[in-house]
């Protein structure tokens, strides 16, 4: 008989905690959950206080049966799935399926998978915590509930196979929204004016800026008011006014989060939300190193707290003193979001020792580089602040208002290993300022009115999708990779470079969302369910009475809106291509891989083709014209009409005038 018996998800991590546990024990991957809703139906006795009927998944019994069998031949059995709410419900279906007294079964979490932490975590047992798994249990079947009941209405209304997500819905109304801001925007015209002005002690030259009349903001609409200024500088004398120096300082950026991972990752490494997580996923389960084995190099990559535990301060400690010196190193604190659930800590590293370098020919070239990334943000959150000296100067021309300001970094400190990235395009710091003296005179070298216009909002990339979800209290560490993944998958959104927009299915299948189910596309009430999830995991609220309270007025809501559009037709675009078999006018279609042309006569006539999307610029080659195709990775490409008949030209850039 086996002493005990150790139950993680996946073999990578099996095969980690194995080497940690001596003795009589054996370990065994559970393959991810065991247990689910059935996919043919509901799967939820809505009659009978919304019980759940899970079935054993399909594929497993085999597994399940090991599983019963080992479980028997041991003294005690130790689910060790991952420490959050999926991990919990896991733990507690395979409690439910193991055929053995409960009093053999105890639950045990850590953080990250290293001897020290798998060691305690087997000493310190506990029981399941029942309101984790009843939050898990919530969320799983109220998304059921939404997507099965009104997923059918999709079908009957837009195309058969779609489907309605809680959250994903919530996704893509942000994406169309935003759209439809960038295409209902109007610029507006506005004007700077820059002069470059010559120190001539130093014979430095520098840039200022124009601000305002008599030391008050002014602000420039047209060419009108541009000329009117010039007209009164243009013998004017520039004189210093006032300077002030100082002194500011750049903190470093807390721990990682899993939004804040995903975020970084996609700015800096390019990485997709889903292949960040795979990659952290196999950093958390283990990795071979060389005199060490299979160790688990980061914590869990599920959280949504910047907390450090007291250990990892001490390790980061001591090696930002070794490497750097004592004047680099402050000890901090981060304050985790009122939100956040903080059961565990901020992604780190598991051993400070191990810098990404050392290890670098043990990891691939993907995992080196979210690797180096978590530690060096990690390591950084512990350094202290970069400095910089700085300098604003205000200089008087004929009464307006000219600034100018510089900086120089006089400390490096955390940025020495570290600088946290950004969404907005960043401005080139400026240079420090000469030294110069009030009342002092600068001797004008040009001047340059520039015109611009304002830009619309920006549309969101996966990186700033994530942060409006977090910032909004939409989903949560968990749901943002799956939640992106599955919108892409279904072709409401698509990339275009890194760009997320919305297709004419997502733009169809939101319009009828929201305007027949606002509570499920509404931002604020999505927020709250999250927020009553939350409540659930700490047993203020009884997760069936949260569905109960949701599920009565939804029902009646879906009931309306089914007799409201059953005799309502979604009319299809008609197009200006003509059926070459019949002569009807062909009409815009949506299928499994997008837009294409039907003809209205079927089934009589089944007529399709495909919609060739071309540009305005006639191909580098032979003047023909270039279409636009994608390949099978959806990215776009450049083909001349006549390739390859007589032109062989193709392009993933698209060419130029």
């Amino acid at each position: 008989m086996t002493d005990k018996l150790v139950i993680v998800e996946s073999p990578a991590k099996a095969n980690t905690i194995k080497k940690f546990l001596g003795g009589n024990t054996k370990v065994i991957a559970s393959m991810g959950h065991i247990r689910d809703l059935p996919k043919s139906k509901l799967g939820i006795d809505v009659e009978h206080n919304f019980e759940p009927e899970y079935i054993n998944i399909r594929g497993k019994g085999d597994l399940i049966k090991e599983l019963k069998k080992d479980a028997k031949a041991s003294k005690k059995v130790y689910l060790a799935t991952d420490p959050d709410r999926e991990g919990e419900a896991i733990a507690w279906h395979l409690s439910k399926i193991l055929d053995i007294d409960s009093s053999k079964i105890t639950r045990v979490t850590f953080n990250e998978i290293t001897k020290s932490a798998v060691q305690k975590a087997i000493k310190e047992p506990r029981d399941i915590d029942i309101n984790l798994v009843d939050a898990q249990q919530a969320r799983r079947v109220l998304d059921r509930i939404v997507g099965y009941k009104i997923s059918p209405v999709l079908w009957k209304k837009v195309r058969r196979g779609l489907s309605a997500g809680r959250v994903q819905s919530v996704a893509v109304k942000l994406i169309v929204d935003r759209e439809e801001e960038i295409q209902n925007f109007k610029p507006e015209e506005y004007w700077n004016i820059y002069v470059k002005l010559l120190d001539e002690k130093s014979h430095k030259i520098f840039e200022a800026k124009f601000y305002g009349k008599n030391n008050k903001k002014l602000d420039i609409h047209n060419q009108k008011e541009v000329n009117e200024i010039l007209d009164n500088i243009q013998n004017a004398k520039y004189i210093i006014k006032e300077i002030n120096k100082g002194e500011k300082k750049k903190n470093p950026a807390p721990p990682f989060t899993t939004s804040t991972m995903q975020q970084e990752a996609s700015r800096k490494l390019g990485f997709t939300l889903k292949k960040t997580m795979s990659i952290a996923q196999g950093l958390y389960e283990g990795v071979k190193i060389p005199e060490k084995g299979t160790i688990g190099l980061i914590t869990y990559m599920r959280t949504d707290s910047t907390r450090i535990s007291q250990e990892a301060r001490e390790n980061a400690k001591k090696h930002i003193l070794e490497a750097y010196g004592e004047k680099y190193y402050e000890n901090r604190y981060y304050k985790t979001n009122k939100e956040a659930q903080d059961a565990h800590e901020g992604i780190r590293p598991t051993y400070a020792e191990l810098e990404p370098d050392k290890i670098k020919d043990s990891l691939t070239k993907d995992q080196y580089k979210l690797y180096k990334l978590i530690y060096n943000r990690f390591m950084a959150s512990q350094m202290t602040s970069a400095i910089y000296d700085t300098m604003a100067v205000t200089i008087d021309a004929n009464n307006y208002t000219f600034k100018a300001n510089g900086q120089n970094l006089k400390f490096k400190g955390f940025m020495t290993l570290y600088v946290e990235g950004t969404d907005e395009k960043e401005e080139e710091e400026a240079g420090m300022l000469p030294e110069l003296e009030v009342n002092q005179e600068v001797i004008k070298q040009n001047l340059e009115p520039k015109q611009s216009f304002t830009a619309p909002p920006a549309r969101y990339t996966e990186a700033s999708l994530v942060k409006a979800l977090e910032e909004k209290g939409i989903g949560r560490p968990s749901t943002y990779s799956p939640t992106i993944t599955t919108i892409l998958e279904r072709r409401y959104i698509e990339k275009e470079q890194k760009q997320l927009v919305p297709t004419e299915l997502g733009k169809i299948t939101n319009k009828l969302l929201t305007e027949n189910f606002s509570d499920i596309v509404n931002v604020e009430f999505t927020a709250n369910i999250e927020n009553k999830f939350d409540d659930i995991a700490e047993g203020k609220e009884n997760w069936k009475n949260i569905i109960s309270d949701f599920y009565t007025p939804f029902e009646e809501n879906v009931e309306k809106v089914e007799k409201e559009l059953k005799h309502v037709e979604l009319v299809d675009e008609v197009s200006d291509v003509k059926c070459d078999k019949c002569g009807r006018m062909m009409v815009y279609k949506y299928g499994k891989f997008g837009k294409f042309l039907a003809c209205p006569g079927y089934p009589e006539c089944k007529n399709t083709k495909p919609i060739v999307e071309t540009i305005d610029i006639p191909c580098p080659k032979c003047g023909a014209t270039i279409q636009v195709r994608k390949a099978k990775n959806k990215k776009k490409y450049y083909i001349c009409e006549n390739n390859p008949k007589s032109c062989d030209y193709i392009s993933w850039n698209k060419p130029s005038k």
